[in-house]
């Protein structure tokens, strides 16, 4: 399975991307949670998360690295999953749901591995979205 998704992403890099959204390359920090059936002692629902960084993003989706693939004993990619994700951008957090849609391992030098997972912006408040939205067009006037 590893080998498949190396091969497709090697692909991607000489036939070239098929997203229509281009990419902006930018490092921002982000949480991520999905619902746990794990219940505490209070019977409340523990929430874990897992920190990461992008890689890239775009108005539609992003391109997430996190050092792990599971979450507790949950993986983080599959059918219908769905992902919380806070980000944190320069003027403050939003909150989206995302769904991802590949994931592969990712090596950067030898200080940094872990996993790219592609996802899908599924849901998001509108204040969040406007938020979002004004700051990947910034990022595009930047670039021009």
């Amino acid at each position: 399975m590893e080998l498949t998704r190396s091969i497709v992403s090697r692909l991607r890099q000489y036939v070239g991307d098929r997203r229509h959204a281009k990419r902006q390359k930018v490092r921002l920090p982000f949480s991520l949670s999905m619902a746990s059936s794990a219940k505490g002692l209070n019977g409340a629902r523990r929430i874990q998360s897992l920190g990461g960084h992008t890689l890239d993003l775009s108005p539609n989706g992003l391109a997430l690295i996190v050092p792990a693939i599971r979450l507790g004993d949950q993986h983080l990619v599959g059918e219908h999953r769905t992902l919380n994700v806070k980000l944190e951008l320069p003027s403050g957090a939003v909150e989206m749901q995302v769904t991802p849609i590949r994931y592969e391992t990712f090596e950067e030098h030898e200080s940094q591995s872990g996993y790219i997972i592609g996802v899908k912006i599924t849901a998001m408040p509108e204040e969040d979205r406007a938020t979002f939205t004004a700051y990947v067009s910034e990022l595009i006037e930047r670039k021009r």
